[in-house]
């Protein structure tokens, strides 16, 4: 599915200049709604707007759209809809599944194991934990964003009572060892649950977290062109967190609260239009080969992405030029990518910088991503804006970081 060429979708400057958005390559950030998702959101709100917890015909109905969606989430999961609980996107769901993990085996220990290169939402929950007693193993990767299983066998301990580990990097797209870390924690013998930030991964590469020995797996509706606040946590059954929000009891009291039904019903719609994930990462995997041999040809840029890692991001530094200048000069002319993630809002990468890149590299580094959305034309359009920009930029003396 490509984008629709001949609708204007326009934003900020390019709407001032009458551009058209040339190739949108943001898509770890976030993806356009698909049709499906944005159809399924009107039908709740115009047609099927009664509350799931009502006992009348209305709310029967919103209950029956509800279920249903459970079961299309939980069916791309491989799990039962009972394992599905809604939270309002991919943060909250880290943060159920960390402080509900901590909190409800702190008889068990207080030891806890991640990366250095986990999402804000994981990172800046652990620092809380720490505040409050507990103890964290952060490891740290290689040069291109890897853990090896062996630094999770040497961190895991008979006390470890929490792993948590994203699938995919957001932000270089390495794809860490989730194998590893449910079999050390079987070999050690820790009491600990296994929490697994899926986000990047979901809707791109299959995912069995009963089969890969996950006990929570946080996923999110806007990473796979659904809306924005809506995404869920596989809690695997047996698994008890400790509840940290109380309310009326909706969503196993794990998130109480009226559930959003328009965006759980367009979350499905978008889990539901997923294409074959196999044939689609064929597809993804030859443009990031053309991106790549378009970006090898450019003697500034250095690629920071391995393509053993998921073919959905690649990251690279562009020569000696901000960042952020190269991101505005690319914006004008209709071409979006990021610096990293979104989420840190301009500041220096912790991602890069937990790899040991020199800060000239982190400085100027851009990631593009990829979704069903894209196709070669949008490769083409990015690789002609770069090459543009790194020479404007160098002639205009704007190139040092």
């Amino acid at each position: 599915m490509q984008q629709n060429r001949e609708t204007e979708k326009q934003t900020g400057s390019a709407k001032e200049t009458g551009k058209k958005i040339r190739a949108y390559l943001d898509n770890s950030s976030t993806t356009q709604p698909c049709r499906e998702a944005v159809e399924a959101a009107v039908r709740s709100m115009e047609d099927n707007w009664g509350n799931p917890s009502s006992l009348h015909t209305l709310g029967f109905l919103a209950e029956q759209e509800m279920r249903k969606s459970r079961e299309t989430v939980a069916k791309a999961l491989f799990c039962r809809p009972e394992e599905i609980v809604f939270t309002s996107g991919g943060t909250e769901a880290d943060n159920i599944a960390v402080f509900g993990a901590a909190y409800g085996r702190i008889r068990r220990g207080k030891h806890i194991v991640t990366t250095a290169i986990e999402h804000p939402a994981v990172l800046n929950a652990m620092k809380q934990l720490e505040k409050e007693g507990f103890s964290v193993t952060y490891l740290m990767p290689d040069s291109f964003g890897w853990i090896a299983p062996e630094q999770v066998f040497d961190a895991v301990t008979s006390e470890t009572i929490l792993v948590s580990m994203m699938a995919v990097n957001n932000e270089v797209g390495s794809i860490l060892p989730l194998e590893a870390a449910a079999q050390a924690i079987r070999e050690k013998k820790a009491p600990a649950l296994f929490h697994v930030d899926a986000v990047q991964a979901f809707g791109k590469i299959p995912l069995r977290p009963a089969d890969m020995g996950v006990d929570l797996m946080t996923v999110s509706g806007h990473k796979i062109h659904g809306p924005k606040g809506i995404g869920a946590l596989y809690i695997r059954r047996g698994v008890h967190l400790a509840s940290r929000v109380f309310g009326g009891g909706q969503e196993q009291n794990i998130r109480p609260g009226t559930e959003p039904m328009p965006a759980i019903s367009a979350f499905a719609a978008a889990v539901g239009a997923l294409p074959d994930l196999k044939k689609e990462e064929e597809r993804i995997r030859g443009l990031n080969k053309l991106l790549r041999e378009r970006l090898q040809a450019i003697p500034q840029v250095k690629i920071h992405s391995l393509e053993k890692g998921i073919p959905y991001i690649v990251n690279f530094s562009a020569g000696t030029v901000r960042a952020e200048t190269m991101l505005h000069f690319l914006a004008e002319r209709g071409v979006f990518v990021s610096t990293g993630s979104a989420c840190a809002k301009g500041k220096e990468s912790h991602v890069l910088s937990a790899m040991g890149l020199p800060k000239e590299e982190i400085a100027s580094s851009l990631r593009v991503s990829f979704s069903r959305m894209n196709g070669e034309e949008d490769v083409d359009a990015f690789a002609c804006a770069l090459e543009e920009g790194l020479s404007v930029l160098a002639r205009k003396g704007l190139k040092r970081v």
